[in-house]
């Protein structure tokens, strides 16, 4: 199967011949026959899978058929997004995609001045991509004008659910013309997004690729067993240790991220953090840093399991373990990519072993457990020793009982 096979226009054909593109992925390869030929879709992907293309390049071949017209553009698409650096990935491959077209495009999103994306949609445009707050605020404002549209995606669906931006998508879907072409895209299928699914989209087209359970068969996985406590430690250790640079370290929170960039820089370690109460302009700033390999450490929350494109990131490492287990999938998904080796570390102190259990089980793998590390479990010390070791401390936890049991009766004797 070649591009050439899917119908696609000669000038996004071009363009994407530049780019390197020798044949479609498999979600390519399913996807864009079915929105050429109009169908609503819900595709199961996660990322990496070439998604953004599936759906970029036969929009952008609708458009550029339709031509230009005279008077301002009204959007003829709207990208839904839950990231600021998502929608920024989606709006570089439309500009890739379209470079011999004449199909333009505005991305809206917060943390940013509004004035800009104000004139940008006064111009006209024949894509917005972006955010939902900021979305919802520009219509709001009467700054944007969804009548003519002919094109509804929404990407990363389960991440906004998680980000609790469900109920903003369904308002924008209300304010869409009912007889759009609706695009779903979700890494996973969790009730709340088969309800979505169900309510907008007209006898939808199911395609999926690649289990999300599965994990690149080039990424290396280990797993240490480590106190609560320790982990800043434990963290510290292996980067000195193992010399490790370009690594991603997520954790469950913001102030968890901070706190954990604050301890390895007094360290000496060059490290950043990267999450949602961070402006925009800080977090690129820390993205850039770490991609022109300024900064070793990048320490960031669950935004970026799905919003940074880092080419051949060799280290990713699960400070804090996620409560499902599918977003540890996407976590380790950021290393290994393209065919290159990678390393997923996780930290699991005890009260993660459910979520440890769960993810063992979902994955259905087995990683290396390391034991030879300064800072395991304490209960996992007994258990390495021999029962000749382990009698001597049930016989001094015995003479302690009868020398605290002489004590009580010393103390009775002088109360009395």
């Amino acid at each position: 199967m070649t591009f050439e096979n899917l119908q696609l226009n000669k000038n996004i054909l071009r363009a994407i011949e530049e780019l390197g593109y020798e044949s479609p992925t498999p979600i390519q390869e399913k996807v864009i026959p079915l929105v050429l030929a109009e169908k609503d879709i819900i595709g199961c992907a996660q990322t990496g899978t070439g998604k953004t293309a599936a759906f970029a390049m036969p929009i952008i071949h609708y458009l550029h058929k339709i031509g230009n017209t005279k008077k301002a553009k009204k959007a003829k698409v709207l990208v839904i997004t839950p990231t600021r650096e998502l929608a920024g990935q989606i709006a570089d491959n439309f500009t890739a995609y379209a470079k011999y077209t004449n199909v333009t495009q505005v991305t809206i999103y917060g943390g940013m001045s509004v004035k800009p994306q104000i004139e940008q949609l006064q111009k006209g445009a024949d894509v917005i991509i972006g955010t939902p707050g900021r979305l919802l605020d520009l219509y709001k404002q009467k700054h944007l004008d969804l009548d003519s549209l002919h094109y509804l995606v929404i990407d990363e669906a389960d991440l906004m659910l998680d980000m609790g931006f469900i109920d903003d998508v369904k308002k924008l879907i209300q304010l869409t013309p009912s007889n759009r072409q609706t695009l779903l895209f979700s890494a996973t299928m969790p009730l709340p997004i088969r309800e979505l699914a169900h309510e907008f989209l007209q006898k939808p087209e199911y395609v999926a690729v690649d289990a999300i359970s599965s994990s690149a068969k080039t990424v290396k996985q280990q797993v240490y067993f480590v106190e609560k406590s320790d982990k800043k430690k434990l963290l510290y250790h292996i980067i000195r240790n193992q010399k490790l640079t370009d690594v991603l370290v997520f954790t469950r929170t913001k102030t968890g991220a901070d706190s954990v960039v604050e301890s390895l820089k007094k360290n000496g370690v060059n490290a950043e953090s990267f999450h949602g109460d961070k402006s925009q302009t800080a977090r690129q700033e820390a993205l850039n840093s770490f991609k022109n390999k300024e900064t070793k450490v990048l320490v960031a929350t669950d935004i970026a399991a799905r919003g940074i494109d880092i080419d051949s990131l060799p280290v990713v490492i699960n400070y804090d373990l996620p409560n499902i287990p599918e977003t540890f999938v996407h976590r380790i998904g950021r290393t290994g990519r393209a065919g290159n080796e990678g390393i997923a570390i996780s930290f699991c102190d005890k009260s993660e072993k459910t979520y440890w259990e769960a993810i063992v089980k979902f994955t259905r793998t087995q990683p290396k457990v390391v034991q030879d590390h300064p800072y395991p479990w304490k209960e996992n010390e007994s258990k390495r020793g021999n029962s000749s070791s382990e009698q001597p401390k049930k016989d001094y936890r015995n003479k302690n009982k009868s020398r605290k049991s002489e004590a009580s009766k010393k103390k009775k004797k002088r109360w009395y």
